[in-house]
This record gives structure tokens, C-alpha cells and sequence, in this order.
């Protein structure tokens, strides 16, 4: 059993991974903007799960968050950035605020919760902290840039922290979940069933949230196709592209 804390975990992957983990016996923290879905299941799991609003862009409101959860479970044994915001239009269709403001989410978030728990992780000299990527983060993808590039900085952080905290008996992780029906996908112009269920991956997710491995995907399969797009990215990312325009031009 361990002590979980999630940053965006109220619906989608994050909600499926949540009910997962409670089932797996863990004590769960979701810290989030939007609680309405994850409060239901506090009648389940009254003494594992503890709820609280906080917003990944207020560092105040973080440390708040985590220490409300440090109250009620005690210290942190994993810590997950799971929040995120994406967009869908071209570079030249979109201003340098909405940049902004998905890095200030994907981004800075992750940084912020990492500069919040670490302290705590390096005192008791040990620790895992996950970011939820993305394979567009890798291989890039048209009209989705500041979501991609938030991902891409995500994996290079999530692997300097790596560097700098393993004397410290600190791992990082990079969570790579496939084309997900999920909110914040639904722009993407590809149609529904070439879209992982979501049930499907947020709880593939939770049985791996204890992997060893750096990237850790919910499927053999999808950590398959994130080996082929690290090692081949831009070809990947043109290839998707291309079949998406294909696809979309055939409905």
C-alpha cells in the first residue's frame, strides 16, 4: 500500500487510474480545479480517499493542497502531475497567451508540484514522481503545438530531476497514455473508435504505477509504439498527420 497524490484526476485517464489504485488498496489524494466526478467515490473509500480543490497554476494553492493531503495520509509516496489543457488550431491561429497558458498548466505545474513534494521526498530519501506526457510530445503533430511542446519540456524535466534526485533514492517517471477518448482530446479531428477507451488505460496506469521502467505505458502494445516514436519522432509525428488529414477528409 502507499500513500498516492494526484494533481488532475477528476475525470478521464485520471478518474479511472484513481478508482484503480483504491482498489489496489492505496490511499489516494486528488487534488483538482473540478471535483463533482471523483467526490462520488468517497462513499467507497471514505478512510483511503481524500479530495481537495487545487489549481496546478497557483503555487499557493498546491502547497496548500499537499499539505491538507500530508495531514490526512502522512507523507507521499508517489506523486503525479496529471493535469493538463490542450488546443487545436494552427501556430499561426494561435497567440502567444494560449502558449502560455497551456505551459503554465502542463508545464509549470509539473515543476510546481515537484519543488513542493521533493523537500519531503529527499527527507525521508525516498520517492516516485510521475508526469503524464504524450506520444505528440516526441514525435509532433499538426495544430496541436503548445499542448506538444508542454509535453516534449515535461520529458526533459521529468529526466534532469531523474539525474539530480537518484542520490536521494528518488525516481521520475514519464507516463505515456495512446490517443485516449478523453475532454480534452475531443478536438482532435479523429474519429471516436480509433480512441483508447479510457477506462482501459487510466486503470492499465494504476496497475503500472510502480513500474521501474522511465516511460511507463498501460499496454505491451503501447509501450511498443512509443519505442518506434522515440526512436523515429519526426517521421511518426508526419506519418499521423498524414492518415489524420486522410481520415478527416473521408468523413
Amino acid at each position: 500500500m502507499s500513500n498516492i497524490l494526484i494533481v488532475g484526476a477528476n475525470q478521464g485517464i485520471g478518474y479511472y487510474m484513481v478508482k484503480q489504485l483504491l482498489e489496489d488498496g492505496n490511499k489516494v489524494s486528488v487534488l483538482d480545479i473540478q471535483t463533482d466526478h471523483v467526490d462520488k467515490l468517497k462513499a467507497l473509500y471514505p478512510e483511503n480517499l481524500f479530495v481537495t480543490y487545487a489549481d496546478a497554476t497557483d503555487e499557493t494553492s498546491l502547497k496548500q493542497g499537499i499539505q491538507s493531503a500530508m495531514d490526512r495520509h502522512g507523507t507521499i509516496d508517489i506523486a503525479v502531475h496529471n493535469a493538463c489543457i490542450c488546443t487545436f488550431d494552427s501556430e499561426a491561429d494561435t497567440d502567444y497567451e494560449v502558449y502560455r497558458k497551456v505551459m503554465d498548466v502542463n508545464y509549470y505545474g509539473a515543476l510546481r508540484l515537484s519543488k513542493i513534494v521533493l523537500p519531503y521526498m529527499r527527507k525521508a530519501k525516498k520517492g516516485r514522481v510521475i508526469f503524464t506526457s504524450s506520444g505528440v510530445g516526441v514525435t509532433g503533430f499538426g495544430n496541436i503545438s503548445p499542448f506538444a511542446s508542454s509535453k516534449g519540456a515535461i520529458e526533459a524535466l521529468a529526466k534532469c530531476l531523474a539525474i539530480e534526485n537518484e542520490a536521494y533514492g528518488i525516481s521520475f517517471h514519464i507516463m505515456h497514455p495512446p490517443l485516449t477518448d478523453t475532454a480534452s482530446a475531443s478536438g482532435l479531428p479523429v474519429p471516436k473508435q480509433f480512441k483508447a477507451d479510457a477506462e482501459k488505460v487510466g486503470r492499465g496506469l494504476g496497475k503500472k504505477i510502480k513500474s521501474r521502467k522511465f516511460v511507463i505505458c498501460h499496454s505491451w502494445n503501447q509501450g511498443i509504439q512509443m519505442r518506434i516514436c522515440y526512436r523515429c519522432p519526426l517521421r511518426m509525428g508526419k506519418m499521423m498527420w498524414k492518415m489524420t488529414q486522410r481520415g478527416k477528409s473521408q468523413t
